[in-house]
């Protein structure tokens, strides 16, 4: 079976969500789904600790960055870095409504701007081998985006960029917040195909309100991937199904008891390292969602992970009162 391209299937940049420890997390389950850091701004990494916002781990492969920012010279020297640092991929914000970005004239503001989109995506492609990618909304507040969604494409495509995530909603500047953007703007899946069908030559990737696989591969099919945001986070044991679904390995299928092995092996190094235990363990409260078991995992997780000194005992006790005779540990 041929190799599919990583962008079959990925899980989005999440602000305050996909950090390293997460992105660590996703990876014991699923194998070959792209990952991508929290939106790291282009100041920040030119200006701050670089190397603590782009630190990952080796495991974390294959795994992309996402960039913030609307300075051409900024963003390609930004981009620069994040090659150097080992990611293979740099991806554009062109979707977030911060305010805080908002007020920084990046992120989903520049919806209204592709000539400067097109601008910023070419200056990194100028200085970086590895893919420059862009991530957009559908449009932003009184847009039409039937019709102001495919000029951006294509100025933005002449840069030239060749794989656009798309999260299929508009989002509004003005009037809502950044989580009601998440989900009141209506889905228009319909949109998307039709930018893929319009442009053949592209990569359409889908985002927005993708609740599982299935559902993912259903509304992507005629498209060249699916990006689940949320849902991979907030009840994480469906990307279990990632590795066999989307990419055809059907061997070594993710099992509970591996993956909180893997997690507590984690915990020790990181813990021993002056990581503290809750900014691991609150990234993996819903591996249970849904099953037998998930108030006791969450409970424990929660009240017992930020107690000063918590180590990977927690995870192990936590585990042994959920799995019983499950727990080979």
């Amino acid at each position: 079976m041929p190799q599919k391209p990583a962008h079959s299937f990925s899980i989005a940049p999440m602000m305050d969500w996909t950090d390293r420890h997460c992105r660590f997390f996703h990876r014991l389950i699923t194998s070959h789904a792209l990952l991508y850091t929290e939106m790291v701004t282009a100041k920040a990494l030119i200006h701050g600790d670089a190397n603590r916002l782009m630190r990952f781990d080796v495991a974390e492969h294959p795994v992309a960055i996402q960039l913030g920012g609307a300075d051409p010279a900024e963003l390609a020297r930004a981009a620069k870095m994040a090659e150097d640092a080992g990611y293979k991929e740099v991806n554009l914000n062109v979707g977030c409504p911060s305010d805080r970005v908002q007020s920084g004239a990046f992120g989903a503001a520049l919806m209204a701007r592709p000539t400067l989109v097109a601008e910023c995506v070419a200056a990194m492609k100028e200085a970086v081998h590895v893919p420059v990618t862009v991530k957009c909304r559908l449009g932003i507040d009184d847009q039409e985006p039937c019709e102001t969604l495919p000029q951006f494409i294509e100025t933005v495509a002449a840069a030239p960029c060749k794989t656009f995530i798309v999260h299929a909603r508009k989002a509004w500047l003005q009037g809502l917040s950044p989580k009601d953007n998440r989900t009141i703007p209506p889905l228009d899946y319909d949109l998307v195909r039709t930018i893929k069908a319009s442009y053949p030559h592209l990569d359409i990737v889908l985002n927005g309100g993708l609740r599982d696989v299935p559902h993912a591969l259903e509304e992507a099919a005629s498209l060249d991937g699916a990006m689940l945001g949320r849902a991979a986070y907030q009840t994480p044991w469906v990307l279990a199904d990632v590795d066999a679904q989307v990419f055809g390995h059907v061997e070594n299928a993710p099992q509970k008891p591996a993956i909180i092995e893997g997690l507590i092996a984690y915990a020790a190094r990181e813990t021993q390292a002056g990581t503290p235990l809750h900014a691991i363990t609150r990234h993996v409260i819903g591996l249970f969602a849904g099953e037998a078991g998930a108030r006791t995992w969450r409970r424990t997780l929660s009240e017992e992970g930020p107690k000063p000194g918590a180590g990977p005992e927690v995870i192990l006790k936590a585990a042994q009162a959920v799995l019983g005779a499950q727990w080979a540990a």
